[in-house]
């Protein structure tokens, strides 16, 4: 009985196309070619890796690696400046506002918010810095000094449950609520699942 009263209730939620209203990694890269136009010439390859992916002929993790190399030859530093710009932009007028609404009453009532996304960390961290929550997780890389490689697995599908897990691993919890765009497995492990299309919440039928 001690345990479920010390059990934290967490909620989950996705950050592309669920609490920011736009593609982080597309939006990301128009930023980046404002700041450096020659990067435009990354679109046709980006697009030939959408491709690969749509077809399931890459892996998540390799189409992560590959989609980003836009990024090449431009050091974490500098990404964490762009990124911080970009989310000061974004941040809130581009995020859903009855999520933020939902999510700031539940912090206020000391429910934990997880954002799991397949995002890169690297850009990923300047928005929690403006948006507080109690923890994220991304897909990680690592800087070669020529360009980002993938640290693990994409955060994506069942790394996205491994990672949630991860953090919370010093104390019970259950995730009482979990939101995305579209079906994963952050919303099967959640008491009550949401989907949002067009912005709206919906609920997600187990």
């Amino acid at each position: 009985m001690a345990q479920s009263e010390e059990e934290l209730k967490v909620v989950v939620f996705d950050l592309n196309k669920t609490f920011y209203n736009k593609s982080s990694k597309d939006k990301f890269y128009e930023f980046i070619c404002t700041k450096r136009p020659k990067r435009v010439g990354y679109f046709f390859q980006m697009t030939y890796y959408k491709l690969l992916r749509k077809l399931h002929q890459i892996r998540k993790t390799e189409f992560k690696e590959n989609f980003f190399n836009y990024l090449d030859k431009i050091p974490p530093e500098q990404v964490e400046a762009y990124a911080t710009e970009f989310w000061e932009k974004e941040y809130p007028e581009n995020f859903n506002k009855e999520l933020k609404e939902h999510f700031d009453s539940l912090k206020r009532q000391g429910v934990r918010l997880f954002c799991a996304t397949g995002g890169l960390e690297l850009y990923v961290a300047p928005l929690f810095r403006l948006y507080e929550i109690d923890g994220y997780a991304g897909t990680q890389v690592a800087y070669d000094g020529e360009t980002y490689k993938v640290l693990g697995k994409a955060c994506k599908d069942e790394e996205k449950v491994c990672r949630i897990e991860k953090h919370f691993a010093d104390k019970p919890f259950r995730v009482t609520e979990a939101y995305s765009d579209s079906k994963e497995d952050i919303l099967d492990m959640a008491e009550k699942a949401f989907v949002l299309k067009d912005k709206k919440i919906k609920p997600y039928p187990k």
